[in-house]
């Protein structure tokens, strides 16, 4: 399914979203995560598959490759650390910490008894495990009943006390917020509800990082017209989306490139949103094989950014991300073999979907000139989902990335 957004805009960015989220405060959160020992310093890969834009009938498909951003596997390695290092700095106004050393482990000592919470579906649990054992705090994670063994796994090994419940997303966030008060810890979640705000802007604002290394890249290899004139973005809560348009949208004012995102079909919180004019609710069973966008409750503060930025909302199918995730580990010729996981490959799902009809081509302005901008999120997070869905390993497909080569 796919709508059309009717409060969609194309002016400058508005004064009132940069007071929130802004490029100058996604360049300082940048900076401060440059020295973070777990992300690969030299950011992550822009990478042409002109193979597979032939096959789909346009210009270039640039797809960022978050999956090597860390040892984390994910973009969300970005999101949890600024928001924990924001959260300790506003916490401690007294002990005059400094924003690297916190993520250097300096004042681990005084920080012993600080303990962080949060729910998860995997990504993001992960990394503020990994950010709170790199400052010395504890953690402790919520994890609902369809997160694999393997995820808590990936999270227990940064040190983190593992809860489990047997309800779903929506209701491990509420046992956080209930474990938090009793116990006077705090949350640092990456989705917003009333009152609570500040922890999940600073978590969109790290993601600013991967668009500002997006300008870079394309701004070496750009050629005649723009880098790209369609973004395809993940949905989830909206958080990743919000940072990604925000950024774009504030660089770009009137010219911005069209943002459509897209989620699960049974996790429709943002296309229900679009519909209703205001965050809102999942419609379906929040269920999906792609872990991390199986969220059902829109982030109204991601709300306040991609409601006006935003122009088309889309829904797939899980079986659309599966055959997006072995055309991607396949590669071509001409197309470099990627491990994308679950998540990570909505976007060229969506793409897929419009392209294969000459109504959504003509609604979304997608033809033989279009340039593509996705963003695989995620590597094989969960290795042995992965091997079972792509009928490879992740590390089979690595070993033919680096045996690729480019042929004309």
């Amino acid at each position: 399914m796919l709508i059309a957004n009717p409060h969609a805009k194309r002016e400058t960015y508005p004064d009132d979203l940069k007071n929130i989220m802004s490029i100058q405060k996604a360049n300082e959160s940048r900076a401060w995560l440059s020295d973070w020992s777990r992300l690969n310093s030299d950011g992550t890969p822009l990478y042409s598959l002109p193979d597979l834009a032939a096959e789909l009938g346009v210009a270039d498909i640039l797809v960022k490759d978050e999956s090597e951003r860390s040892v984390l596997g994910s973009f969300k390695a970005l999101g949890a650390p600024i928001a924990l290092v924001r959260l300790i700095l506003r916490r401690f106004p007294e002990q005059c910490f400094e924003a690297r050393g916190l993520l250097a482990g300096e004042y681990s000592a005084a920080l012993a008894d600080f303990t962080v919470i949060s729910a998860t579906d995997g990504n993001h649990g992960r990394a503020l495990a990994a950010a709170a054992q790199s400052v010395g705090c504890r953690c402790v994670i919520v994890l609902h009943a369809n997160v694999s063994i393997e995820r808590e796994e990936a999270i227990a090994a940064y040190g983190a006390e593992i809860v489990r419940i047997s309800g779903n997303y929506d209701e491990s966030v509420e046992e956080a917020a209930a474990l938090a008060e009793k116990n006077d810890w705090l949350v640092v979640s990456d989705t917003s509800y009333d009152g609570y705000e500040e922890i999940p802007r600073d978590v969109m604002q790290g993601y600013g990082t991967i668009a500002a290394e997006i300008i870079e890249a394309a701004a070496q290899r750009q050629g005649s017209g723009p880098a790209f004139t369609h973004v395809f973005l993940q949905g989830g809560v909206g958080g990743l989306a919000a940072g990604i348009a925000s950024y774009l949208w504030e660089l770009c004012g009137e010219q911005r490139p069209t943002f459509i995102v897209v989620e699960p079909e049974q996790a429709d919180c943002l296309y229900q949103s679009a519909i209703a004019g205001k965050a809102a609710k999942a419609t379906g069973s929040v269920d999906s094989v792609m872990a991390g966008l199986a969220c059902g409750e829109t982030s109204p503060l991601a709300w306040k950014f991609l409601q006006p930025s935003v122009d088309f909302f889309m829904t797939i199918q899980d079986d659309e991300a599966v055959s997006a995730m072995r055309r991607l580990a396949a590669g071509s010729q001409r197309d470099i073999p990627l491990v994308a996981g679950e998540s990570a490959v909505a976007g060229l799902a969506g793409l897929v979907r419009v392209v294969a009809s000459n109504s959504l081509s003509s609604d979304l302005g997608i033809d033989g000139q279009s340039r593509v901008l996705l963003i695989s999120t995620e590597g094989a997070t969960a290795p042995g989902v992965y091997a079972e869905l792509v009928g490879e390993t992740a590390d089979s497909v690595l070993s033919r990335q680096k045996a690729w080569s480019p042929k004309a």
